[in-house]
């Protein structure tokens, strides 16, 4: 069974796989490596769309044990049965801004994958899709991948104690949330 290392843009997913799995020994499935691969991207407006029922019946047969399945689209395209641990990356709002803009996102762009940080989309998919025992939150901010490395490490070997982000608590705090959603 797959670990999984998910979340979105920006929080860490590929510089902690790349080391999680030096250290482990495990294979990386990079779920995005392969749509693009296996041409399964749409160009649509400043996005990409995905097949996932396609991406979904390429990845069955390439996740094994030592695996460790990265991507942010990992709960919509891999089998609960394959999957012993899920890793949900997250970063505060406030620093992902700089990330996506040094990467020269759109503005429509930052807006929707702060709004899916903020309200913890990937997230709440992963723990509906693979349960809450299988499912573990990570704050990357302000952390080196060796620090949250070590965190994932500790998921894998059931050493870790849960955590709970709460990114729209702390934005509703600061009075921000005009700041992040326009309504």
């Amino acid at each position: 069974m797959a670990i999984i290392i998910t979340g979105n843009p920006g929080v860490g997913k590929h510089s902690i796989a790349k080391n999680v799995s030096k250290i482990l020994k495990y294979k990386i499935i990079d779920i995005n490596k392969i749509a693009l691969e296996s041409g399964l991207y749409e160009k649509k407006d400043e996005s990409n769309d995905v097949d996932v029922k396609k991406l979904k019946n390429i990845l069955k047969n390439k996740i094994n044990k030592k695996s460790i399945v990265v991507g942010h689209l990992a709960p919509y395209v891999v089998i609960k049965k394959q999957v012993t641990k899920v890793i949900i990356l997250r970063k505060n709002p406030y620093q992902l801004t700089s990330v996506y803009k040094k990467r020269k996102y759109s503005t429509k762009k930052i807006a929707e994958n702060l709004g899916s940080e903020i309200l913890g989309i990937v997230a709440y998919d992963s723990m509906k899709k693979f349960g809450k025992t299988k499912s573990h939150q990570i704050d990357t901010t302000s952390k080196t991948v060796a620090i949250v490395s070590n965190s994932v490490i500790n998921v894998i070997e059931g050493k870790f104690d849960d955590v709970v982000v709460d990114w729209l608590s702390l934005i509703s705090e600061k009075n921000d949330l005009k700041k992040f959603f326009s309504y």
